[in-house]
């Protein structure tokens, strides 16, 4: 296995390959198929993996990415595709780009999603790059996703297996980068992913998906925080909205918008993490019909069916991966911002979180909530 931490010609220098194709290959069943199907198709393939973080001292015991045994899979099934493959150490990217910005994150009160940021800044950021100083015109993952060119314009869409769709974690992409990426998954169905890789003979054909945060497998996200910073969260208030004392939480770094259990407050009716205030370290709660907004402003907007918002639209959104998609109304924002105002007041609207907007299985754009606004009901 060759590990490959630097490369020497610029992407100018190159000329690209449009049958080459840079196989992300993360050991498990989905690209390795994903692999299968492109070789099958005629394309010129190279398999890597990215070393993105060093599990060496986990001892969780739990799945996730970027083991070794992810990569010795990785490179079983290059091995046995019959193409080249190497291990590419994007470790100080990741630290940068996705880990810290995790705790800034947290730190400032929002709630991030790091498998977005990997996927902009990593996945379809680092990785196309190498793909282009090699030669090669293309990168392939194993994401359940479509793309489609229409009128001149890359279209992202949803997958046809809909309990798989990842669409939602792909909304940053650029039409550059929609130019030179392959998803061969997304007209399959999870089953027959399985069973094409059983059928090839493949060993991680029933392996499991990777599950939570790659780098806080066990989910303890203010224990990751404190051992990757140095720093103690301190303990302080939960307060009502009205200011009333509530009791005393354990960091407020540790808590979410919508969050229930592990409160340790006695009250009347079930309550809620309705905001944080980290500058005096508060944590607000409240009751289930105070966590609904109608509306929230969202920023670093990326927009992919469209070149540009420069009226109302109407859509359909999400505030989470695992939501149900709501109608909305998108309206153009100073900055380049958008406001999107739901027809029915949603729950749990969390800063720091992506809010994606489609129209049918096409992905219009999306953005970082920035704020949830509105009356809360």
């Amino acid at each position: 296995m060759r590990n490959t931490d630097i490369i020497f010609r610029s992407v100018e220098q190159v000329e690209l390959d449009r049958n080459g194709v840079l196989i992300a290959m993360s050991g498990g069943v989905d690209s390795s198929v994903a692999a299968f199907l492109m070789k099958s198709s005629g394309y010129n393939c190279h398999g890597t993996t990215m070393r993105l973080y060093d599990h060496e001292n986990d001892s969780s015991g739990l799945h996730t990415c970027c083991s070794e045994k992810d990569f010795e899979d990785a490179e079983d099934c290059a091995l046995r595709l019959g193409i080249p493959f190497e291990v590419v150490n994007y470790t100080a990217d990741f630290n940068e780009k996705i880990i810290e910005k995790f705790i800034r994150t947290y730190e400032a009160g929002g709630t991030p999603n790091p498998c977005i940021d990997c996927n902009r800044y990593m996945k379809f950021g680092k990785l196309i790059e190498f793909a282009k100083r090699r030669g090669l015109f293309y990168i392939c993952t194993g994401h359940y996703a479509r793309i489609e060119k229409r009128d001149g314009r890359f279209l992202l869409k949803k997958a046809v297996d809909a309990a798989k769709d990842q669409s939602y974690v792909l909304y940053s992409l650029t039409q550059n980068q929609l130019e030179h990426i392959k998803f061969p998954l997304g007209e399959m169905t999870k089953s027959e992913v399985r069973a094409l890789a059983e059928q090839e003979g493949f060993l991680n054909a029933h392996k499991h998906d990777s599950q939570d945060i790659c780098f806080v497998p066990d989910g303890d996200y203010e224990a990751f925080m404190e051992s990757y910073t140095g720093k103690n969260y301190p303990e302080g208030d939960f307060k009502f909205i009205d200011g009333k004392l509530a009791g005393k939480h354990h960091g407020a770094v540790g808590y979410t918008i919508g969050q229930r259990r592990g409160l340790g407050i006695s009250y009347s009716e079930p309550v809620y993490v309705l905001d944080k205030d980290m500058e005096n370290n508060i944590v607000y709660v409240g009751t289930e019909n105070m966590l609904y907004s109608t509306g929230l402003i969202a920023d670093d907007v990326n927009w992919i069916a469209i070149e540009k918002l420069t009226k109302p639209l109407r859509v359909t959104a999400k505030t989470r991966y695992r939501q149900k998609e709501f109608p909305a109304e998108v309206v153009p924002f100073e900055n380049g911002r958008f406001r999107l105002d739901f027809d029915e007041p949603q729950r749990a609207v969390t800063k720091g979180q992506a809010v994606v907007l489609y129209q049918g299985d096409i992905v219009v754009g999306g953005g970082t909530i920035m704020e949830a606004i509105g009356e809360k009901k």
